[in-house]
C-alpha cells in the first residue's frame, strides 16, 4: 500500500518504520525542510536513539507530493497542528482515501477531538468529499515500536470492515492490533489520560509513592470514564488499551513526557520552564483547557484533573492541591 505520514516526529518516524517493515511504501511529510534534511542524510531521528531508518522510506517537505498516489494517510503532528495541517492536506486527498489519525488530543475552541477536526476541516474543502476516518491509539511509546519492541494498539472506525483493513496494515510479529467502533472513546481516552500522567509525575516529583501513582491512576481512569459516559462513549473502551492501557504507560513510563513533565513541575519548576528542558510537546497541557470545559458542559466532577489545571492555570501549590483531593468528601467507588 501507498502511505503518506504527515509529521516527522518520534511517534510518526516510528509508524514509518514498522509500515516500512511490513512492506509499505512510505513517505514522510514535515513542513520543515531542515527535518526533512537531516532525515535523508543520517537517516536517524534526534530523539530515538540507536534506530537507523531503511533507505526505502521517503521524505519530503511538499504536502502534494507526500500525498499524490497514496491509499492512505496518517496524521501524526502534534494535536494544536492538526487543524492546519488538515487544510494543507485537504486539496490533495482523493475520493476513498483512508485518513488515520494517531494524535492524541482535544482541540480547545471547539472541543473536537482530532478525526472531528481532520473531518471538519476536509469537509470545509471538499465538500462531499468521501473518505474513512480511523483513530489510531493505546500504549505506544515511540521510542520501544522504533525498536520491535512488542506492542498493541487500536484501531478505531465506525465501519468496521476499515478498522479491520487498517489493523492489518500494521499487524506484525511485534504490533498486535486490535479494532473498536467507538472512536470517540478511544480519541477522548487519549487525550485525557496525558493529564492524570501530568498529576501522576507532579506527585513523584514531591517524592510521594507507589500508593499515591496507583491513587491517581484508579481514580483517573474513574474520571475518564465518567465524561466518556456523558458523552456516549462506551464503558469498555476505557477500560481497554486506549484507556487503562495508555493510561498505565503514559503514568510509569520513562518516556511519557507528561510524566517527566509533571515530575519537574512537582520539583517546584514552572510549566514553561519544565517543557523546555524536555524539549518536546507536553500534549496533557493542551488537553487541559478543553477537558475542564467538557466537565462543565456536561456536569462531570473531574476532581484530578481540576488540580491539575489549578498547579498549571492558577498556581496553586502541588502541596495544596494534593491536601484539596484528599480531603474531598467520602464517596462510594461504585458510583460511576
Amino acid at each position: 500500500m501507498n502511505i503518506a505520514i504527515l509529521g516527522a516526529g518520534t511517534w510518526g518516524m516510528a509508524l514509518a518504520s514498522l509500515l516500512d517493515k511490513n512492506g509499505h511504501s512510505v513517505t514522510v511529510w514535515s513542513a520543515l525542510q531542515s527535518e526533512i534534511e537531516m532525515l535523508k542524510s543520517s537517516r536517524t531521528h534526534k530523539n530515538l536513539p540507536g534506530v537507523i531508518f531503511s533507505e526505502g522510506i521517503g521524505y519530503t517537505d511538499d504536502i502534494g507530493l507526500a500525498i499524490k498516489g497514496s491509499e492512505m494517510v496518517l496524521f501524526v503532528v502534534p494535536s494544536s497542528f492538526i487543524r492546519a495541517t488538515a487544510e494543507k492536506a485537504a486539496p490533495y486527498l482523493k475520493d476513498g482515501v483512508i485518513v488515520v489519525n494517531a494524535a492524541k488530543g482535544i482541540e480547545k475552541c471547539t472541543l473536537m477531538t482530532m478525526t472531528e477536526v481532520i473531518e471538519d476541516e476536509l469537509r470545509k474543502q471538499n465538500g462531499g468529499f468521501d473518505c474513512k476516518l480511523v483513530a489510531l491509539s493505546g500504549p505506544t511509546h515511540a521510542e520501544e515500536v522504533a525498536m520491535g519492541i512488542p506492542t498493541s494498539i487500536v484501531s478505531a472506525c465506525e465501519d468496521e470492515e476499515v478498522s479491520l483493513k487498517v489493523a492489518n496494515v500494521f499487524l506484525n510479529s511485534c504490533m498486535r492490533v486490535y479494532t473498536n467502533n467507538d472512536v470517540k472513546g478511544v480519541e477522548i481516552c487519549g487525550a485525557l489520560k496525558n493529564i492524570i500522567a501530568l498529576a501522576a509525575g507532579i506527585t513523584r516529583g514531591m517524592g510521594l509513592g507507589d500508593n499515591t501513582k496507583a491513587m491517581l491512576m484508579t481514580r483517573g481512569i474513574s474520571e475518564m470514564t465518567r465524561i466518556g459516559l456523558a458523552m456516549g462513549c462506551k464503558r469498555r473502551t476505557f477500560m481497554g488499551l486506549a484507556g487503562i492501557g495508555d493510561l498505565i504507560v503514559t503514568c510509569t513510563s520513562v518516556h511519557s513526557r507528561n510524566n517527566r513533565c509533571g515530575e519537574l513541575i512537582g520539583r517546584g519548576m514552572s510549566y514553561d520552564d519544565a517543557v523546555k528542558e524536555i524539549g518536546m510537546v507536553v500534549e496533557g497541557y493542551h488537553a487541559l483547557e478543553a477537558a475542564m470545559e467538557l466537565a462543565e458542559r456536561y456536569g462531570v466532577e473531574m476532581p484530578i484533573t481540576e488540580a491539575v489545571s489549578d498547579i498549571i492555570h492558577k498556581g496553586v501549590s502541588p502541596e495544596e492541591a494534593m491536601h484539596r483531593l484528599m480531603n474531598r468528601d467520602i464517596k462510594s467507588e461504585l458510583e460511576t
